[in-house]
């Protein structure tokens, strides 16, 4: 893994010189990636009921879409039928979601968050967002300004409208 530095000189093929421009800077925004993954993780167990990150992803993509089958959690989970239902039966059993028959397809059943899961995942938010915060508080007010402008650069990049640009980039470069 390579450090924050910025060039690299940790590692031990010594590769990371500044020269090497996105790829270098891909490392770093990796390792920050995993920083924030541990804080986000961690601050997601913090909340009154310990889930863990696959059955808040459930959760997430339930609120987003209310009323999904199964077979649509499992798709958006990327996981298998029988993984999607032992999911759902102890996010069920644990009072976070109901499981109803279709209004219209009798043998289609949808799957809705309960008050509690969604009291479950604004918990969740709360937690994450006063960690971040935490950490974002100890930042010089120009480093954070940085922060911001960069990551709203990567975003507008990651959707495809970076200064005009119609693909993806020589990581190289």
């Amino acid at each position: 893994m390579s450090r924050l530095s910025g060039f690299g000189h940790d590692r031990p093929d010594g590769a990371g010189g500044p020269g090497e421009g996105s790829l270098s800077l891909a490392r770093e925004m990796s390792d920050a990636v995993d920083g924030l993954s541990h804080l986000w993780s961690a601050a997601g167990q913090k909340a009154n009921l310990r889930l863990s990150p696959h059955q808040l992803r459930a959760l997430r993509i339930l609120e987003s879409g209310p009323g999904l089958n199964l077979t649509a959690l499992a798709e958006g989970m990327d996981i298998g039928l029988p993984t999607a239902s032992r999911l759902c039966d102890r996010l069920e059993a644990a009072g976070l979601l109901e499981r109803v028959l279709h209004p219209h397809r009798r043998r289609e059943v949808q799957l809705h968050l309960t008050g509690r899961g969604r009291q479950v995942l604004v918990e969740v938010a709360s937690r994450r967002t006063h960690a971040l915060a935490v950490v974002l508080a100890t930042m010089d007010p120009a480093e954070r300004e940085a922060l911001s402008q960069g990551l709203r650069a990567f975003l507008t990049a990651q959707e495809g409208g970076h200064h005009g640009t119609t693909g993806p980039r020589d990581p190289h470069q």
